[in-house]
């Protein structure tokens, strides 16, 4: 089988959709399909990877995104694929899965991270002029509200709640194929080194609960609440719970915030890595208190290696977490107060290891391999073929 793959950017640093394409490209390469990917970016090369770096040459970032897609679209129109497999908005194409969920949703979770209901309205008025976003709105909606359009692939009943509320998209045009992610395979050894060079790095003892926050766009992952909720533990007395915040989102405005709320002492920024995994070996605890999530991989990820999560009700990855047996799920993103509840609650070893073999548990089975197979059994239904 001969698969055509369209998404803009391909680098595993600029975050989990990007990453989970990556591992899900490979999976489709191991079974022995033919992938073709079409992309912005230059990934490494691949045995059975054919890339296709198409420029979106022009004077604005807008204006390149609008250039990149019509110029796949003319691509993959001639490319005799047996199936055209979309991530990024392209017409033409068999399976769209928004692995960002829908540019709709998205907007309207930016509007959250406004307290006020004035400021919610100013930033509606700002968006009306926002080029860039109403044009990927136009193309979302006129590629969901065609009676011809592709399958939608959605990585969550949040995505799938997201289609249906926004677009009215009929139930035979959508399929779940829940996100996956790769195990953790590391040896005890392994594991037992990572956590020591992590914790002498960032000079966190063994008696300290560290709790990690993984993402790239701080305010929309819930930073700021993080840092709250750290205050707010500080207050209570609770000198034990250190905090390291890994991503690109690091600026000088995020160290102010810190220090104005004494916290300071208490988390470091990392900046990007390549060592997450080395970072989940060193933690007691993840925390995500996202706005928006379509299915964060980072739970997953977290979730599988057996390290304790907290995320919100706004994250798509949420399903899989039993409140207070294999996870915490808090409803309001700005419950500080809850956030730092359950990590009081997770500063007891016993009651982090109950929780992280119930988040192993629970994820057991959300593989990246058992995403790939049942993608590969939607494209053989498609396209009427075995794809081996």
């Amino acid at each position: 089988m001969k698969v055509a793959l369209v998404t803009e950017w391909l680098d595993a640093w600029r975050g989990g959709a990007e990453t989970s394409t990556l591992q899900f490209m490979h999976h489709l390469m191991a079974k022995g399909i033919e992938v073709h990917v079409f992309t912005r970016s230059r990934p490494s090369p691949a045995p059975g990877l054919s890339v296709h770096t198409v420029s979106g040459a022009s004077m604005s970032r807008t204006r390149q995104s609008i250039t990149f897609a019509r110029r796949v679209e003319r691509h993959v129109a001639n490319g005799r694929f047996d199936i055209v497999h979309a991530i990024t908005p392209c017409r033409g194409a068999d399976v769209y899965q928004p692995r960002g969920g829908t540019v709709a949703e998205t907007i309207e979770r930016n509007l959250a991270l406004i307290r006020t209901t004035s400021g919610q309205s100013l930033k509606r008025c700002a968006n009306r002029f926002n080029f860039k976003q109403r044009y990927q709105l136009r193309l979302e909606r006129e590629i969901l509200g065609g009676a011809d359009g592709p399958i939608v692939v959605a990585i969550s009943d949040y995505v799938v709640r997201q289609l249906e509320g926004h677009y009215a998209l009929p139930e035979e045009r959508i399929r779940k194929v829940y996100n996956g992610v790769d195990p953790d395979d590391a040896t005890e050894e392994t594991r037992a080194k990572n956590r020591a060079a992590i914790r002498t790095e960032f000079g966190v003892r063994e008696d300290q609960c560290l709790v990690l926050l993984i993402a790239h766009n701080f305010r929309l992952k819930g930073v700021g609440r993080w840092m709250e909720a750290l205050a707010l533990l500080r207050k209570r007395g609770v000198d034990d719970v250190r905090s390291l915040v890994i991503g690109k989102g690091d600026s000088v405005r995020w160290h102010t915030r810190a220090a104005r709320l004494g916290v300071d002492d208490l988390l470091a920024f990392t900046g990007p890595t390549d060592r997450v995994a080395a970072f989940r070996h060193a933690a007691e605890a993840l925390v995500h208190p996202t706005y928006y999530d379509p299915c964060s991989r980072v739970v997953l990820e977290a979730m599988s290696a057996g390290l304790p999560c907290i995320t919100t009700r706004w994250d798509g990855a949420s399903e899989m977490v039993r409140d207070g047996k294999s996870g915490y799920v808090i409803d309001d993103v700005c419950d500080t107060a809850t956030l730092a509840d359950r990590i009081q609650d997770l500063r007891d070893p016993d009651r982090r290891r109950v929780v992280g073999r119930a988040a192993k548990s629970a994820v057991a089975e959300v593989s990246m391999a058992r995403h790939c197979a049942e993608m590969t059994a939607l494209y053989d239904a498609i396209a009427g073929t075995p794809s081996l």
